[in-house]
């Protein structure tokens, strides 16, 4: 009997062993992460490279037939200008070429004319150009470099080669068109395929938090939620990096014909993305709310976090329906069940900041049923039903058995007539047999029946 028992002791080299699982296991799983993020760069720079060396190769020759013969150097610059940033900010890095350009060169053949050509006016010239710049676009920029490089060409090129504006605007157009030809037409990225990259991490990193909020609340250990905590506040990167993929994926459905088709798809599936960044916020608050309810000491129904883990499940089902392009059914229905549950938790009887715990959940979970194409009031309707089944399910409500009392009907006129006539027949029998005269039955004005004798 002894052998079956189980051991419930664990020696100091056992509880060493198990921590140093749990940190070799958690080591393996962000090396893995790393790798992927790594490959996904990896992928993302070999694509940049190929478009940019394409459009220098595809500007330089274009701007030799068209520009004629000379060194077209700044049309594969302003191509690869393109190219090299950030994918999402293209277009508007274009615009910038074209603008700092313009801008550089009538800045500096107005102040040429002024002033003359010299060491301070060159000085001057290109100062006020970029003043001149970043009082028009409010920040640094491509519109301020090519302001002050274009201000600097003016300055000191123009007195010894004349006509040096008119190439140097061209060649910014021919760049500028080129990059944008290569982006949009001959090498365009796939948008859902970017934004599914981007999305991965954040939709992973965000359930394996509501996970690690789950298993603390079951074990009751409130180190276990705060380390939660800084789990999904590590994902601030991730959501920076899904919001230029969504910038990007936004660019090249709206600017490649190539993936025009892909528009309805790359909508729903950003719409849903969106909220993601919300709902983090609300993760954060659950793993907060949690440490204290625990370090207070506060009783956790058990159904509590079955809640939170079944609305991580949910958020791993959204990115999958998403990517398949599917309509997002069993994401509402593990949702309503998150719901439900919290229902059932708060009935089972929680305290203040339990209670704060429940609101959270179920506002994270209105927030991820707006997430699959539900407006505000559906969701909040749909959540709020679900919360309630689970709370009736635990305490049904009273329905008091009202009875009311059978309410008697006045007697009609000729009951009352048959009444006083029976009472009147009883009075005069028993007159006749006392010798009394009878008493005459008769109805007064008032409708009650006269007591004295006729």
């Amino acid at each position: 009997m002894a052998a079956d028992r189980p051991d419930t002791i664990r020696s100091p080299l056992d509880a060493a062993a198990d921590r140093g699982g749990r940190a070799v296991a958690r080591v393996r799983q962000q090396g893995e992460q790393a790798g992927r993020l790594r490959l996904r760069q990896l992928q993302i720079t070999v694509v940049i490279a190929v478009q940019a060396g394409l459009a220098a190769a595809l500007a330089a020759l274009i701007a030799q037939r068209m520009l004629g013969p000379g060194a077209h150097v700044f049309a594969p610059a302003a191509a690869v200008g393109t190219i090299a940033t950030a994918i999402g900010q293209r277009a508007r890095r274009t615009f910038e070429l074209l603008a700092g350009v313009g801008l550089g060169i009538v800045v500096g053949d107005l102040l040429r004319f002024l002033l003359g050509s010299g060491i301070w006016q060159t000085g001057l010239v290109v100062a006020l150009a970029i003043a001149t710049a970043l009082l028009v676009a409010g920040r640094g920029g491509a519109l301020v470099g090519q302001a002050g490089g274009t201000a600097v060409l003016i300055a000191t090129l123009a007195p010894v080669q004349p006509g040096l504006e008119v190439p140097r605007i061209f060649d910014a157009l021919v760049g500028g068109a080129v990059g944008i030809l290569v982006v949009a037409l001959l090498f365009p990225v796939n948008p859902l395929r970017v934004v599914d990259r981007a999305a991965a991490p954040v939709a992973g990193g965000l359930a394996d938090g509501l996970d690690a909020v789950a298993r603390a609340l079951s074990a009751r250990d409130p180190d276990a939620a705060i380390r939660a905590l800084e789990q999904l506040r590590g994902l601030d990167a991730d959501v920076g990096r899904l919001n230029d993929a969504l910038s990007g994926a936004g660019e090249v459905v709206t600017l490649a014909p190539a993936r025009w088709h892909r528009r309805a798809q790359y909508h729903r599936y950003a719409e849903g993305l969106k909220h993601l960044e919300r709902l983090i916020l609300y993760a954060r608050s659950l793993a907060r709310r949690s440490a204290t309810a625990l370090q207070y000491g506060e009783p956790i129904p058990v159904e509590l976090p079955a809640a939170i883990a079944r609305l991580g499940d949910a958020v791993r089902e959204l990115h999958r329906e998403r990517r398949a392009g599917e309509d997002p059914q069993h994401t509402r229905e593990l949702t309503r069940q998150s719901a439900e549950l919290a229902g059932r938790a708060w009935a089972e009887g929680v305290r203040s900041f339990g209670d704060a715990l429940v609101t959270d959940l179920r506002t994270a979970d209105s927030e991820l049923i707006r997430a699959t194409g539900y407006d505000p009031e559906d969701a909040n309707r749909m959540i709020r039903s679900a919360a309630g089944a689970g709370q009736a399910a635990v305490r049904p409500p009273a329905r008091a058995q009202m009875h009311r009392p059978a309410r008697h009907a006045r007697p009609s006129r000729q009951r009352q007539h048959r009444r006083w006539a029976g009472r009147a027949h009883r009075r005069s029998g028993r007159s006749e047999s006392s010798g009394q005269p009878p008493v005459t039955g008769h109805r007064s004005q008032s409708g009650t029946p006269p007591n004295g004798p006729g």
